[in-house]
C-alpha cells in the first residue's frame, strides 16, 4: 500500500532524509513505484510539489531535500496506484482551498465502493483524477463548505468532529489511513493496512512519534528534521516507523488531531 509521512512543529523545521526513507520504499525496498508528493504549508499558502514516476532515484526528491525547505506543516505520500492512472492528476497529496484555507490530503487504502456511496456527495468539489483518494477528499470538503455556510465559521472541535465522521464514514467502505490538513490543525486517521499482496488488511495503519529538539539540533534518531530555533515538541508520523526509537501505533478508528507539534484531540 501507500506510503504516509507528517512533521508537525510549533516552529519551522526543515524534512530531508525521511524524504529518501520513504523513497525508498516507493521503488527501492517497497512496492510503491506510481509516484509521490508533497506539501509544506508556508504562511497562509502551501508549497505542493508531486511528480507521477517512481519516487526511489528520482531528481526530484534531491532537489527538494537540496532546498532544505522549512515549514511547520508537512505532508508526504507515495503511492501505489490501486484505482486510477499513474498520472499526475492522480498523485497525492490533494490540494483544495476553503475559506481562504489551504486544505491538503492523502491516504493510504482503498474505498472503490465510495463513488456509489450515498454518504459521499460532490457538488462545488470535483475530482481532476479518477482516484478514490481524491473523490473522498472531495466529500469531506463539502461536508465542511456545508457547515462553514451554516455556521460562517467553525471552531476547532467542530471542524474535528465533522473529520470523524468523515473517517467512520470512509473506514466503512475499506482501509482508511489518511492525513488531513485544513491550514490550522493536522488530523491523523489510523485504520487497517495490507503489508502484503494477497493478505487481508490489518491494523496499525499509522504510527506517530513525538520529540524535542534544541537549538537546531537534528533529533535524536528522527534523521533529517531540524528545528529552526528554541526546545520544541516535534511530531512525526508515517505508516511504518521511521527509526529505531518507540514509535505509538494509532488505534483502528483512532483520529489524533494535532496543532503546532502538539496532540489538541484524540476522537474515534
Amino acid at each position: 500500500m501507500c506510503e504516509l509521512l507528517m512533521m508537525s512543529s510549533s516552529v519551522p523545521a526543515t524534512v530531508n532524509v525521511e524524504l529518501g526513507v520513504l523513497a525508498r520504499h516507493g521503488g527501492g525496498e517497497g512496492p510503491d513505484r506510481d509516484g509521490w508528493g508533497i506539501a509544506y504549508y508556508q504562511d497562509d499558502d502551501v508549497r505542493l510539489i508531486k511528480d507521477a514516476a517512481q519516487a526511489y532515484g528520482s531528481p526530484w526528491i534531491g532537489f527538494v531535500e537540496g532546498l532544505a525547505l522549512k515549514s511547520r506543516l508537512v505532508i508526504a505520500h507515495i503511492r501505489r496506484a490501486t484505482t486510477g492512472k499513474i498520472a499526475l492528476r492522480n498523485t497525492h497529496p490533494f490540494a483544495r482551498e476553503l475559506h481562504g484555507r489551504m486544505h491538503v490530503f492523502a491516504h493510504n487504502g482503498a474505498v472503490p465502493s465510495i463513488f456509489a456511496a450515498s454518504e459521499f456527495q460532490l457538488g462545488r468539489f470535483r475530482p481532476v483524477g479518477e482516484t478514490d483518494s481524491e473523490f473522498a477528499f472531495c466529500a469531506l470538503m463539502e461536508r465542511l463548505a456545508a457547515a462553514h455556510d451554516k455556521h460562517k465559521r467553525l471552531t476547532l472541535a467542530q471542524r474535528s468532529d465533522i473529520v470523524a465522521q468523515f473517517a467512520r464514514d470512509m473506514r466503512a467502505l475499506g482501509p482508511a489511513n489518511f492525513l488531513f490538513a485544513d491550514g490550522e490543525a493536522v488530523y491523523l486517521h489510523g485504520d487497517r493496512r495490507q503489508m502484503h499482496a494477497g493478505r487481508s488488511a490489518e491494523g496499525p495503519g499509522l504510527h506517530y512519534h513525538v520529540q524535542h529538539s534544541v537549538a537546531g539540533r537534528p533529533l535524536a534518531g528522527a534523521r533529517g528534521v531540524k528545528v529552526k530555533d528554541g526546545d520544541r515538541p516535534v511530531i512525526l508520523a508515517a505508516s511504518v516507523p521511521l527509526t529505531d526509537e518507540e514509535w505509538t501505533p494509532l488505534a483502528k478508528g483512532e483520529l489524533l488531531v494535532v496543532q503546532n507539534g502538539a496532540i489538541y484531540q484524540r476522537l474515534s
